[in-house]
């Protein structure tokens, strides 16, 4: 009976030993037993803390907590040793006997309630059964501040909770306070996402969400992500001895863990660099470059190489504009090295745009300094325009055929594309088809066969010999590409018949962990949208609001107060938002847009 208790009860004995000192409101963390039936071990269990729980007047300096347990422990992640508020430096440890001394390289601050989390922190030293988690809450002054707020923290795309994400709370306004000072008090998320920042002052805050990559609890802007509430928050719930979302769960726990209340949702995303400068830069080809900015849009006034006719260059951006390809229109060899000159809006020192002229050196890659003297060395793509010719079966309908050159193309002959159908019955026709240039790749074309796609029939695209040239002079090789729907019974499909759509949303087919788009539409008025051909499964239903009709899904931008454009997945009757498709099934949703959104 006794080793059954301690199962359910590992912090029984603080209970025993310090009870009396537990004044009304709570100030550490009991443990819930995880469900789902008896482990097969026991954890650690403390058995004795200084100081006490609740203890008030600790000294600010050489400060020393110590946890003693009824087995011998190591600290397994010592970052996980969170103080809050934080200091300038993370909290120290040493073992001792059965126990964990945890101490400070500087002086706490006066007048202040701290709370010492310990979850994920502590292991049994032999088997290395994790200890549940534990919140120590003390303070240097004469009273234990007890408000208390929760919330969730979440990826701003895939809404998945984003586990060890820093939640921090400022008194100080300031948009600058994230940067250069460290929180008022600070928790870190759980495997949910969740989060509980408890014992904390009864005033005002702002709220941000860090993913804080160097542990210095301040947010740095070029490499770490980063949430935050629009308004100020003032907490409005006090800590209590029974409150569920006070207390440590085994996070196997579905059950409980997601029982918990939220108030604050934060969507974590990662801001678009300011500073804007040339970054990188490559030679990859005889007439072929990249360079990429730090920052999206760049704005480019002229760019030009030495020797080389303005009329000859090619240049293309990416859909972010942070990325540029140059190629030269001309198929004669070209020097070792191209002095490339690029006049745009740089960063100065002061932080602010100005024009300036950059000479960047492109040297030509090894692999083109050595001459290739034998036909062996010789390879089909250094004399072919090159190319690539595809259609998926599940996408042909929506996508059509893909043409990718590897080069920009200076003749084409799009008119002398083959287009033939061979219907079940071994009939060969020929079809139209209309050519549709990608207005973000200049060397990418769809070709879109006119008439409807038909279950059975077999369709093939030619491109003959010799009817495009690409920048090196170099001719195309015949190739034929043939695709057939899919025809597995087994397949299912979904339509969405969309309502109240008053805004443009992209509307994204997902798989069950959210890392994969299977199909994707944009659209802006009512529609029926049809996803055919998927395999049973369960599936995720997202819609982007795109507030500036762009086309893409934007990020935030934390000075400007701008969230990140507004994620939500569709929800079943029952709240959940896993679509579970079967085999051999046809699904109808109708969705009312404008009410997800409201």
């Amino acid at each position: 009976m006794k080793k059954i208790l301690l199962r359910i009860f590992p912090l029984i004995p603080v209970g025993i030993i310090l009870g009396t000192m537990i004044f009304s409101h709570s100030c550490a963390n009991t443990t819930t037993p995880p469900s789902g039936g008896p482990k097969d071990t026991i954890p650690p269990l403390i058995t004795e803390i200084y100081p006490a729980l609740g203890q008030l007047n600790v000294p600010r300096s050489k400060t020393k907590l110590e946890i003693k347990f009824n087995e011998y422990v190591v600290v397994k992640d010592p970052k996980s040793l969170y103080l809050s508020p934080p200091l300038e430096k993370a909290p120290k440890h040493k073992i001792k006997g059965k126990g964990v001394i945890v101490y400070f390289e500087s002086d706490l601050d006066s007048n202040k309630t701290y709370t010492l989390d310990l979850t994920n922190a502590i292991a049994d030293n032999n088997e290395g059964n994790m200890y549940p988690g534990y919140t120590l809450v003390f303070s240097t002054g004469d009273h234990i501040d007890s408000m208390m707020v929760t919330g969730i923290v979440q990826d701003c795309n895939t809404l998945n909770p984003i586990k060890g994400a820093t939640v921090m709370l400022y008194k100080d306004q300031a948009d600058s306070a994230i940067f250069l000072k460290r929180p008022d008090a600070a928790v870190k998320t759980d495997d949910w996402g969740f989060f509980c920042l408890r014992n904390i002052q009864d005033t005002v805050y702002r709220m941000y969400a860090i993913v804080d990559d160097n542990n210095n609890n301040m947010y740095e802007a070029e490499n770490e992500r980063v949430a935050f509430i629009d308004t100020l928050i003032k907490p409005v719930n006090m800590v209590g001895d029974s409150i569920p979302e006070l207390m440590k769960y085994d996070m196997k726990d579905t059950l409980n863990c997601l029982a918990r209340k939220t108030e604050f949702s934060l969507n974590i995303f990662r801001e678009k660099p300011t500073k804007q400068l040339i970054v990188n830069k490559e030679r990859i080809g005889e007439r072929t470059a990249y360079i990429t900015f730090m920052a999206p849009y760049a704005q480019i006034d002229s760019i030009w190489i030495k020797g080389v006719p303005k009329e000859k260059l090619i240049t293309q951006f990416n859909v972010m504009q942070d990325s540029l390809e140059i190629w030269i229109n001309d198929p004669k060899t070209q020097p070792d090295t191209l002095f490339l000159n690029v006049r745009y809006m740089k960063t100065d020192t002061l932080g602010m745009l100005n024009l300036f002229t950059e000479e960047i050196k492109l040297n030509k890659p090894k692999s083109l300094l050595v001459g290739k003297s034998a036909k062996k060395d010789i390879k089909k793509e250094d004399t072919t325009c090159v190319f690539t010719l595809e259609a998926k079966p599940e996408l042909v309908e929506q996508y059509g055929f893909t043409m990718e050159f590897k080069y920009p193309v200076v003749t084409e002959a799009f008119d002398s594309l083959i287009f033939r159908t061979v219907n079940p019955r071994q009939q060969e026709t020929f079809g139209k088809y209309k050519v549709i240039q990608d207005t973000l790749n200049l060397r990418k074309y769809t070709i879109m066969p006119v008439d409807k796609f038909q279950a059975g029939w077999e369709y093939y695209l030619k491109v003959p010999h010799r009817k495009f040239t690409d920048i090196n002079g170099f001719y195309n090789d015949s190739t034929e590409v043939k695709v057939t729907l899919p025809s597995d019974d087994k397949l299912s499909s979904i339509s969405l018949v969309l309502s109240n759509v008053n805004n443009k949303y992209i509307v994204d087919l997902l798989n069950e962990k959210r890392d994969n788009v299977i199909r994707s539409f944009i659209i802006d008025k009512d529609q029926t949208l049809l996803f055919p051909y998927i395999k049973a499964g369960k599936y995720s239903i997202r819609f982007t609001e795109d507030v500036n009709r762009n086309g893409i899904v934007d990020t935030g931008n934390l000075l400007e107060h701008k969230q990140p454009e507004k994620v939500l997945f569709y929800e079943l009757e029952d709240g959940k938002n896993l679509i579970d498709i079967p085999e051999m099934t046809e699904l109808e949703q109708s969705i009312d847009v404008g009410e997800m959104f409201k």
